[in-house]
């Protein structure tokens, strides 16, 4: 498995713009919360409470999360369990309303994400050499975050010597 600054660092090669990088502060979280809407309609009743595939889902990607770096985890945590339960409580309306506010995030995230890739970056976007870059987006924009609040030091710099040792893309 590679290292979490090895996996931050392919994207960071996509991802140098600024205007870039804060069109993935909005796009990212949107096409998240958007995706776990259609995952919370799969449920299979467990005693009282349904387990739903967006729980499932959830889970084994904050367990690769803790698996690579546990702090970053942590604050995927403090995003995930929120848009979880938001996104249950969406998938809860009549399927019309759930479906267009599914729609709606979804196309709006991912429209953001191509304005930043096409407009600032000038570049395709990680995934599309890697599809696996999709799970590392939510948590690159974490260790943003924590960089923005002068965490993470070591983490930054290792990415930043591994991307400039990488080949441009």
């Amino acid at each position: 498995m590679k290292s979490v600054a090895e996996q931050m660092s392919i994207y960071e090669a996509y991802h140098r713009n600024p205007w870039n990088k804060a069109t993935h502060f909005v796009g990212i979280p949107v096409i998240v919360f958007s995706i776990l809407i259609p995952l919370s309609w799969l449920a299979v009743p467990v005693g009282h409470l349904p387990l739903t595939a967006a729980m499932a889902v959830t889970a084994v990607v904050l367990g690769y999360y803790f698996a690579l770096d546990t702090a970053l985890a942590a604050g995927m945590t403090a995003f995930l369990l929120p848009a979880l339960y938001l996104a249950h409580a969406v998938a809860q309306w009549p399927m019309l309303a759930g479906g267009a506010m599914f729609a709606g995030f979804f196309v709006g995230g991912w429209i953001v994400q191509f304005i930043g890739h096409v407009v600032f970056e000038k570049r395709k976007p990680a995934f599309t050499d890697n599809l696996f870059q999709l799970i590392i987006g939510p948590l690159f924009i974490c260790a943003e975050l924590y960089y923005l609040f002068g965490c993470k030091h070591a983490l930054r710099e290792e990415v930043k010597r591994l991307d400039a040792a990488r080949p441009t893309p």
